[in-house]
């Protein structure tokens, strides 16, 4: 547990808020720092000194990459450079991690957070990275909100998630960790003794389930006896074709998954134009595109204190 404690006339409130990632990240600027790491000694370099009105952060640079988190308060935030009145230091070298990671984008709360779980960095803590285009960031606090996408696979990757991956990768938003929960076409056939199947369309990776296979888009002309690996609406389709039902394999994502308590992403061939929420569980339309699926994750974070 630290023994850091705030200044009795601190003004600033940042060090007990999690996820905290300044963006723009132009308000970090990254100093050399050569003395002592302890809170008095890093407020007696700062108080009094003049910073650029669009610092709010700094971290300083130590030897051996040792690392401090600090806010500061300016006289006046509007002057182009003004003394510096306040300081809160939010994480000292043993809170510290720091990562060379030229492949993150430092601007993306989801890619810092990503990147902190693969260091074993919690959300007691922060992470400072060096990143792409060389800019300096930090995650303080990391504790992501997680989001379960439940997706059937193939195709390869799994459309859903992967267009969810996609939004997070450019959608300012809080950050989040995506969980996949497959549902794997073959072992939902693995128990199914059939003379042909019939699939909704030609998606690759279902040809050796054993049995001739047939593309429901392409409307066979001959009607076989052949089981449906589909869901509601294709099911609607072939009555429409061939004015009759078959034997099916239920493989609508929301129908398998049920009732959710968790935050939870899927898809569902009924709806074509909207999206829906129910609960925790927000539903997208099975073409769903990158800005649905933006609306969705950003309609299950709504009322989610990502900051507290």
């Amino acid at each position: 547990m630290s023994t850091l404690a705030m200044p009795p006339t601190s003004r600033l409130s940042y060090r007990g808020k999690r996820n905290l990632v300044p963006l723009p990240y132009r308000n970090v600027s990254m100093q050399p720092y050569d003395d002592v790491f302890t809170e008095q000694a890093l407020m007696a370099k700062l108080l009094g000194r003049e910073a650029y009105r669009r610092t709010e952060f700094i971290v300083l640079h130590g030897r051996a990459d040792a690392m401090a988190v600090v806010a500061i308060a300016k006289r006046d935030s509007e002057a182009f450079f003004s003394e510096i009145v306040d300081v809160e230091v939010l994480a000292l070298p043993d809170e510290c991690t720091f990562v060379r990671s030229p492949d993150t984008d430092c601007s993306n709360r989801s890619a810092l957070a990503e990147l902190a779980r693969q260091h074993g960095v919690g959300a007691d803590r922060t992470l400072v990275v060096w990143g792409r285009h060389d800019h300096v960031n930090f995650i303080h606090r990391p504790d992501p909100l997680t989001v379960r996408v439940i997706e059937v696979a193939p195709p390869e990757p799994p459309k859903l998630y992967d267009l969810a991956l996609h939004v997070l990768s450019y959608a300012d938003l809080p950050p989040i960790r995506l969980e996949l929960e497959r549902i794997e076409l073959r072992d939902l056939c693995s128990h199914v003794k059939a003379k042909s199947f019939l699939v909704p369309c030609r998606s690759g990776g279902l040809e050796d389930l054993g049995a001739p296979l047939h593309f429901l888009d392409e409307r066979p002309a001959q009607r076989e006896d052949w089981t449906l690996i589909g869901c509601e609406r294709s099911l609607q389709f072939h009555r429409h074709y061939y004015g009759d039902e078959p034997r099916r394999v239920e493989m609508c994502p929301r129908v398998i998954a049920g009732e959710r308590n968790e935050i939870t992403l899927l898809k569902c061939c009924l709806l074509e134009f909207h999206i829906e929420r129910h609960g925790d569980v927000a539903v997208v339309p099975w073409g769903a595109d990158l800005a649905m699926v933006e609306r969705a994750l950003r309609n299950l974070v709504e009322g989610i204190d990502g900051n507290g």
